[in-house]
């Protein structure tokens, strides 16, 4: 199973939707700063479950905050992040919030640079921006049949 992640899209879709495209994902997730851009995603894949979380920059959204989502049997945490203190490089209340939850990775954006690693035990990912910013980027998560997990961050020229 795979999903395809996205954050910080800050009302630029164009880039977001073609990775969509090309990926082919069995999930899509939209982890904030304009969580309404996930909108055309679910316009244009109206069959593929679709996941979003608010950012700090969506003050009046419905979404929530914070969510676990089920990817092949493995416990997605995905939140924006802004609510951890993921400005300062420090994951460590998102890991632990993760660990709470019983997820064994957790997804987050906030600060548009994307970033991978290993923590307690928990994969902790951040796609960077798909929208706004000097590098953009977005992720790919799948899961394998045998509870592999593979995360590549993947960069638009």
């Amino acid at each position: 199973m795979k999903a395809a992640v996205f954050s910080d899209t800050h009302a630029n879709t164009a880039l977001m939707l073609q990775a969509a495209r090309d990926c082919r994902a069995d999930l899509l997730i939209h982890l904030g700063d304009h969580d309404r851009d996930a909108e055309a995603l679910r316009r244009e894949f109206p069959d593929t479950p679709l996941y979003v979380v608010a950012g700090n920059c969506d003050p009046y959204s419905a979404a929530p905050l914070a969510a676990v989502v089920p990817l092949g049997g493995v416990g997605v945490y995905i939140c924006h992040g802004h609510q951890y203190g993921v400005d300062y490089g420090d994951v460590s209340r998102l890991v632990y919030a993760a660990q709470e939850r019983g997820c064994s990775l957790a997804l987050y954006g906030h600060t548009h640079r994307a970033d991978r690693q290993e923590i307690g035990g928990v994969q902790v990912l951040n796609p960077g921006s798909a929208g706004k910013g000097r590098v953009r980027s977005w992720a790919t998560v799948e899961v394998f049949p045998n509870g592999g997990l593979a995360c590549e961050i993947h960069y638009f020229d």
